[in-house]
């Protein structure tokens, strides 16, 4: 709540948050709202182009098993255990040294989780929303200093 207040002060102290935002070299990524309520953004991973949800409580940048060959990652076996929307222990693989760009925003050498997400698009499918290829997580969002505007619907990376 402390953090929708402090947005909405900034909205109204300065011209606009973007103009702000972009003084500071921040990239602005416009999101789109799904059935489910989540904020969802077009990404590239390794130069291939996906759907991706956002999710502030992903520790990791996470695909799908059926996106490997898609976006060209390398997977490798891992001992860690995936959980979460409504899932626990599930198998995962590592893929390392990847590229992803969001906007005009770019990272390189990104570890990417890979795990069954057909759970998270039957969710979606069943609220009339478009599958997903991932999820975008705090990685990502530490990498990039990132500030979500949910009020405009997007979100700045840096």
């Amino acid at each position: 709540m402390f953090a929708v207040q402090f947005i909405d002060h900034l909205h109204q102290k300065m011209t606009s948050l973007r103009k702000f935002l972009t003084q500071k070299k921040y990239i602005r990524i416009p999101l789109t709202e799904t059935g489910t309520g989540h904020m969802e953004l077009s990404a590239k991973i390794n130069e291939v182009e996906g759907r991706f949800i956002l999710d502030t409580g992903a520790s990791s940048s996470c695909i799908g098993f059926d996106g490997v060959e898609k976006f060209k990652l390398f997977a490798e076996e891992s001992k860690i255990k995936a959980a979460g929307a409504g899932a626990i222990d599930m198998l995962t693989q590592i893929s390392q040294n990847n590229r992803v760009e969001i906007g005009g925003w770019t990272k390189k050498n990104v570890e990417i989780v890979l795990f069954d997400l057909s759970h998270v698009n039957t969710a979606l499918e069943n609220h009339n929303a478009e599958p997903v290829n991932g999820i975008i997580g705090a990685d990502i969002f530490k990498h990039g200093k990132a500030i979500i505007d949910y009020k405009y619907k997007c979100l700045y990376l840096r």
